[in-house]
């Protein structure tokens, strides 16, 4: 096709400049969703959150980012049905990032946490049903994502809640709370194991697996899962056995010495978090991209899957890793700090609730959000403390800013869509 000889090499440098901005504002939002819960509860201080961030985001984007992606991002649309017009996929794609990457930056800059997922998807319904067809969209699927508004919070929400007040019942409301927290926190340990083992298997691995022929079903990365959670729970046992109690630290709080238990525990849960967010979320950054480069570089011809090549990878890495370094505090401190107030035990069954949800979603199919799985799970541990513990006015904001993202990126897409096909003359 004579636009992608002529301005293929524009057309993918312009693709990856607007790539790395949506990368740059899936660490700016969602990034600082996962690691807010462990700065507001004090478990990491905001630059030990940014370095582990940028490790494991890192190198769960760059490792485990997928080597083969779908050319459109949850079957939202159908890539045959631009066989005749590949320059309409090409701007449209383009077009996505570029306004879920400005939607993104809006809602950081007020510090909304938002789904990445959603900015992408509302932008690529948004070129597909005005630039195309209303029929190219697949409605069924964006009901899912409408879906997921509520299921996402309420089931994260609900876990967090029973876990945190099993801490509750079982260590916080006894005179000997320390004692307790040694008796019991391998329970936890177990879980941790368990459930980081499986949101890493099912999430974070899954592409690099599949890739070695390795795929493992359900059922084999439940019975890892099992192992893994035994041996942390075995290791963590014998790890407590060795702290001793402080009283020094009591004076003014008497759960000082349990919390340092709680806080070792969300290190861990942090940044097995942060691989498997960066493994699974880069792909709403490099996805349309390599999807771009694939069609520019084939002169013309769209395939169901691209190939990732490796640079594609690297872009997407080092947005996230900018994006949570230049922009991150400000969603961060909403989640940590603004919905309630989060100790590291707090903040430890929030996480786990959260990785708890991600698990159900993945082996039974349920729409999520890993943003809204957060809130809702920060919600639910607020809501084990009473209502008055929540911040009602930062949770309508939040709410608000939800239901905006997906005509917002729609809207932005629309506008950007028409103005790459006049720029370009087609």
């Amino acid at each position: 096709m004579e636009l992608f000889t002529t301005y293929g090499t524009i057309l993918i440098g312009l693709a990856a400049l607007f790539g790395l901005f949506m990368a740059w504002g899936i660490g700016a939002n969602d990034v600082a969703n996962a690691m807010g819960t462990s700065v507001g509860s004090r478990a990491l201080t905001v630059k030990q959150a940014i370095l582990i961030a940028m490790v494991f985001e890192f190198a769960g984007a760059y490792l485990a980012g997928g080597e083969v992606t779908s050319t459109i991002r949850k079957g939202i649309i159908d890539a045959e049905i631009f066989a005749d017009h590949p320059d309409d996929l090409v701007f449209g794609m383009m077009s996505a990032l570029l306004a879920a990457g400005i939607w993104l930056a809006i809602a950081s800059a007020n510090g909304w946490p938002v789904s990445t997922t959603h900015s992408i998807v509302g932008a690529i319904v948004g070129f597909a049903a005005v630039g195309v067809d209303v029929d190219a969209v697949n409605w069924g699927k964006v009901g899912n994502i409408v879906a997921s508004w509520v299921v996402s919070p309420m089931l994260a929400g609900t876990l967090s809640y029973l876990l945190f007040r099993s801490v509750q019942r079982l260590i916080l409301d006894h005179d000997n709370p320390f004692e307790r927290a040694k008796r019991y926190v391998p329970f936890y340990m177990f879980l941790v194991g368990f459930l980081i083992a499986m949101v890493t298997l099912l999430k974070g691995l899954k592409h690099v697996l599949k890739d070695h022929q390795l795929a493992l079903s359900f059922g084999d990365s439940l019975l890892i899962a099992l192992v893994v959670g035994i041996v942390v729970a075995l290791f963590g046992s014998y790890l407590l056995s060795r702290i001793k109690r402080d009283q020094s630290l009591e004076g003014s709080d008497r759960y000082a010495n349990v919390e340092r238990v709680f806080a070792i525990l969300m290190v861990f849960t942090a940044c097995a978090m942060a691989f498997a967010h960066g493994s699974n979320d880069v792909a709403n950054a490099v996805g349309p991209l390599a999807a771009v480069v694939n069609v520019v570089q084939s002169g013309g011809s769209i395939s169901a899957k691209v190939a990732m090549p490796s640079w594609i990878l690297l872009v997407g890495g080092l947005g996230i890793v900018v994006g949570l370094a230049t922009y991150g505090v400000k969603v961060m401190g909403t989640i940590g700090r603004k919905i309630t107030e989060l100790t590291p035990s707090r903040g430890f069954a929030a996480e786990l609730g959260a990785a708890a949800t991600v698990v159900l979603a993945s082996g039974t199919g349920l729409p999520i959000s890993t943003t809204h799985t957060l809130v809702g799970a920060v919600l639910g541990v607020g809501l084990a403390r009473g209502i008055a513990a929540l911040d009602l006015r930062v949770i309508g904001s939040i709410l608000t800013s939800w239901v905006v993202t997906l005509p917002a990126g729609a809207g932005l897409a629309i506008v950007f869509f028409y103005l790459l096909r006049a720029i370009f003359s087609v």
